[in-house]
């Protein structure tokens, strides 16, 4: 890993590189997805299956192979060893519990002149969610999209997931079952956004669209954002760990670990006070990486974006936090929730040396769809409120609508709009 220091002159430029991520969209990639989606908007299902066929190794010759329903699901669950079953549905219900604090409600309030304002909160009707297939699984996926949708209250949650070869994953599919996705179309890429977007003969079009995905399925989502909604284009993973020197090194080099070992290019950094505690956590890393089965992983992403900072104190360790804007940030430290307070840009705050990155990842309860690439500047964690609409409500009474109305009609009449000005006119007395 890369080792930097706050009081070198250099670090500010090194910091930038080392945070420098290309994101700029592919043409090649770009040209792949437009020919797809306008492909699979003209001929819908025929299309669809044509795509899976290709790009998943798969032999549908209609729609209904690729399609689950409620009881395929709930027989997936079913065949799972009973410590599985019992791991997915206390995931979901922590994440339920934790996203019902966050639903909105609608309110109204009456100013003097009786005129009546407010905001009605309304549930999104049908969503889409995009669940990676192939390398990995990732039930944690299902229940971090789904249930959020869920406690929002939208009465249909379509899921799409690749299955190459053809082979389904039991746990991926009983996620689905416990969070409540209505029905599950095994189709991936940019194929299945774009189904859940425009809608084919058997896919229904979705309000919005949310999950992680590849390139393709990234610039898909970019491709199709308009007509309907998405979560956010997601970067590599990311930690950033704080550490006082409190915390065991063999923790903090596991936790560096645990987002490294996502791809080559996840990004994991430490920042502590004290050399010593840097060169025990490197020393802890040296030894345990030879335990990891994704060693090779892990090497590449520490070697490529990984680094260790020795700041001068904690306050300037939580201003460098600041300007990085993680998408996991821990404080390793004593007396997390007073730093936390210092804390302005970050996807999730993970507090205390017992509070592991990946305990959010699973079954914490906040959402592990998190802003990446310093995105969390202006952006938040997926979340129930993401699944819910805001309409204004306003009921001007008769009293109100001479005062309003004279206002209006001096302004419509300052920007030229006669129409508009007439209209609150017509509606006063005398």
């Amino acid at each position: 890993m890369k080792k930097l220091d706050t009081q070198s002159p250099d670090f500010k430029a090194e910091l930038k590189a080392l945070l420098a991520f290309e994101t700029a969209q592919n043409p090649e990639i770009d040209r792949i997805v437009a020919d797809i989606c306008a492909d699979v908007q003209k001929r819908g299902d025929a299309a669809l299956i044509e795509y899976t066929n290709r790009f998943d190794g798969t032999s549908a010759q209609t729609i209904d192979d690729l399609i689950l329903t409620q009881d395929d699901l709930q027989s997936a669950f079913e065949r799972l060893p009973e410590n599985i079953q019992t791991a997915l549905k206390t995931a979901a219900r922590r994440v339920e519990s934790y996203h019902k604090h966050q639903k909105m409600e609608s309110w109204t309030y009456e100013d003097e002149d009786g005129t009546l304002l407010g905001q009605q909160i309304t549930p999104l009707d049908r969503v889409g969610i995009y669940v990676p297939g192939g390398k990995a699984a990732y039930p944690s996926s299902v229940i971090m999209n789904a249930m959020p949708a869920h406690v929002a209250g939208v009465k249909e949650i379509i899921m799409v997931v690749p299955t190459p070869k053809g082979e389904r994953n039991d746990i991926v599919l009983a996620a689905a079952f416990v969070a409540g996705v209505t029905k599950v179309f095994t189709v991936g890429g940019a194929q299945a956004v774009a189904a859940l977007a425009y809608g084919t003969e058997s896919v229904p079009q979705v309000d919005k669209i949310t999950g992680p995905g590849n390139a393709f399925v990234a610039a898909a989502k970019r491709r199709v954002f308009g007509v309907v909604g998405i979560d956010m284009v997601a970067g590599p993973s990311e930690i950033l760990v704080i550490a006082d020197g409190t915390t065991p090194a063999d923790w903090v080099a596991m936790d560096l670990f645990s987002q490294a070992e996502h791809d080559e290019i996840a990004q994991a950094i430490l920042i502590g006070t004290s050399p010593a505690y840097l060169d025990e956590v490197q020393t802890a890393m040296n030894r345990l990486i030879e335990t990891m089965p994704r060693r090779a992983i892990i090497e590449a992403s520490l070697g490529n974006r990984g680094a260790m900072i020795l700041a001068k104190d904690l306050d300037e360790a939580c201003e460098i936090a600041n300007y990085i804007s993680p998408e996991h940030l821990e404080l390793s430290v004593e007396n997390p929730q007073e730093w936390a307070k210092k804390i302005r840009h970050a996807g999730a705050i993970f507090m205390g040396r017992y509070t592991s990155e990946s305990l959010g990842d699973y079954c914490a309860g906040p959402n592990h769809v998190l802003p990446t690439s310093r995105t969390a500047r202006f952006s938040s964690p997926l979340g129930t409120y993401d699944f819910q609409k805001r309409s204004s409500l306003i009921q001007v009474s008769e009293q109100g609508a001479q005062k309003l109305g004279k206002t209006a009609s001096v302004l419509a009449h300052g920007e030229s709009l006669t129409a508009h000005a007439r209209a609150a006119e017509f509606r006063l007395k005398g």
